[in-house]
């Protein structure tokens, strides 16, 4: 795995921001076997994770906290990370707009500077708590631009003022209120996964919305392990789970899983 972290200069946001790009190594294992030919040529781009962490992390602690990286070097999937600096992934009241920079910049320079696909067939988004929550905005706001959405212990509205937050519900940044919206158009959503322990404190909140969506004809993947709370064990094994269980048409999928 070869990994690539970057402070990029952005032209939305008028500053740097921290990311992590994970790209599957093409060394591994062909420099170890004197019978095989290594060499860094890329065959075709790579499927892609835009994996987004939860409130109080950044860009690092997915990689810190988890064996994503061993997962997406066993699978050939590039996985991005971005610091998402407590914004819930969304443009902010008078201030930075951090969902234009997530939704249009971030993949513009990832396909960019990286053998990495822009092809929404080959694009996935999943988060974990504050970061359920985003790849819930984003792949429910834009379904087009993603095969599927994972959400890990979600979080389902930003935490803030109480009154502001108040203000949000039936609106863009009401996540529910989107989903229901596509049910209702008959739009056509991204596959979805939701997860939650069952000792977590927004479990109730998460099976709440797995009802709505179920109640509103949405195909959804539940998935609820008991024992887990709000923890990196149990976002560890949902990131693998999610990997295994995302549709994907690219060529490398058709390898198969790879002995790292």
């Amino acid at each position: 795995m070869a990994k690539f972290q970057c402070n990029v200069i952005s032209y939305v946001l008028q500053r740097t921001v921290d990311i992590t790009v994970v790209v599957p190594s093409t060394t591994i294992p062909e420099s170890m076997d004197p019978s095989l030919t290594a060499t860094h040529v890329v065959k075709d781009k790579y499927p892609v994770l835009y994996l987004l962490h939860g409130y109080g992390n950044n860009h690092a602690t997915w990689s810190g906290y988890t064996n994503v990286e061993m997962f997406a070097e066993e699978r050939n999937i590039a996985v991005v990370m971005l610091s998402g600096e407590n914004k819930f992934y969304r443009d902010m009241p008078g201030g930075d707009r951090f969902f234009e920079f997530v939704s249009v910049e971030l993949p513009e320079f990832v396909s960019n500077y990286f053998p990495v696909s822009d092809l929404p067939e080959h694009t996935y988004i999943a988060g974990l708590s504050m970061g359920g929550y985003g790849a819930l905005l984003h792949g429910l706001t834009h379904p087009e631009r993603f095969a599927a959405i994972g959400s890990f212990s979600g979080a389902f509205m930003p935490v803030g003022d109480p009154d502001e937050i108040r203000g949000l519900v039936g609106g863009p940044l009401d996540v529910a209120y989107i989903a229901k919206q596509a049910a209702v158009s008959g739009t056509q959503l991204p596959a979805l996964y939701i997860s939650c322990g069952e000792d977590d404190f927004l479990y109730k909140l998460n099976v709440e919305f797995k009802d709505m969506l179920i109640e509103h004809h949405v195909d959804v993947t539940w998935v609820s392990l008991p024992g887990y709370t709000h923890e990196w064990r149990f976002w560890n094994l949902q990131v693998e789970q999610f990997l295994d269980w995302i549709p994907r048409t690219d060529g490398y999928a058709k390898l198969g899983k790879r002995k790292i």
